[in-house]
């Protein structure tokens, strides 16, 4: 098979699985999105990874701090439109500041955030953020792009393998693809995740203006921690910069927001 002919039959199988995958498009923020991985995948290794992390991980033994998970993660869990969720909240014994929900409603909190968090409203703005991630599928989307950027580099290193710059294509796509797209794609999910996290909090009942003091206290901690990773580099949004697009937001969520009963 000629050089010409495997390119022609390549980018045509390209373009049927970009036509057959098609986008989706996110929830609250109306962003499309490209998607090539089943959700029943995206479930399966979430499941399989939220399993192992509880054999290796300690879980802690506060009865009242993993009452108040259990709480806030229920009235999240509420109101996301997450299609047969297995719903389950743990509170993992360990100094990280951080938290997640995997594909399936699987939450796991990490206790170094608490201090962070501080009460009910600062839980459910983690909760509601780590929610809008499995909500809107960005495990899979991630899958779907380095997919994309696997095969496109492929593509493109059989393109240029005849040409003189063949050798600086080879070296140079994978920095390049991962600053230039697979980083920018992280911190946007991230910002989209704020986005419908503060939808989230804000049906279930949590007024939407304390979301703004979890994240200042946050950006506090960051700062103590001292990175140093230049923006570029950074999965996530600049701490000043998210806390601007969150209070330009807060409008739309406060038009959702309805106190809970006590």
């Amino acid at each position: 098979m000629t050089l010409t002919c495997l390119q022609t039959r390549q980018s045509l199988l390209l373009s049927l699985a970009l036509v057959a995958a098609g986008c989706v498009t996110e929830p609250v923020t109306g962003r499309k999105q490209f998607m090539v991985t089943g959700a029943s995948q995206e479930v399966a290794l979430g499941l399989s990874a939220f399993d192992s992390l509880k054999k290796e991980t300690p879980i802690s033994k506060d009865a009242a701090q993993r009452a108040l998970l259990e709480k806030v993660g229920r009235r999240i869990a509420a109101v996301a439109d997450l299609p047969n969720a297995q719903w389950e909240f743990v509170l993992f014994d360990s100094p990280q500041a951080n938290a997640f929900c995997l594909p399936g409603g699987k939450v796991g909190v990490y206790t170094g955030i608490l201090p962070i968090t501080r009460d009910e409203a600062g839980l459910a703005t983690v909760i509601g953020h780590e929610v809008a991630h499995a909500l809107a599928r960005h495990g899979g989307e991630r899958m779907s792009m380095a997919k994309g950027l696997e095969l496109a580099g492929i593509l493109g290193g059989t393109a240029m393998s005849q040409s003189e710059y063949g050798p600086y294509f080879q070296k140079l796509y994978a920095p390049v693809s991962q600053v230039g797209v697979a980083l920018p794609h992280s911190r946007m999910q991230e910002s989209s995740a704020d986005e419908i996290g503060l939808i989230l909090m804000a049906r279930a009942g949590y007024d939407p203006k304390q979301a703004v003091g979890f994240w200042e206290r946050f950006a506090t901690y960051n700062q103590a921690a001292g990175s140093q990773t230049p923006w570029f580099l950074r999965t996530h949004p600049l701490d000043q910069q998210r806390i601007a697009k969150i209070q330009q937001l807060l409008p739309k969520a406060q038009a959702e927001f309805r106190p809970a009963n006590p």
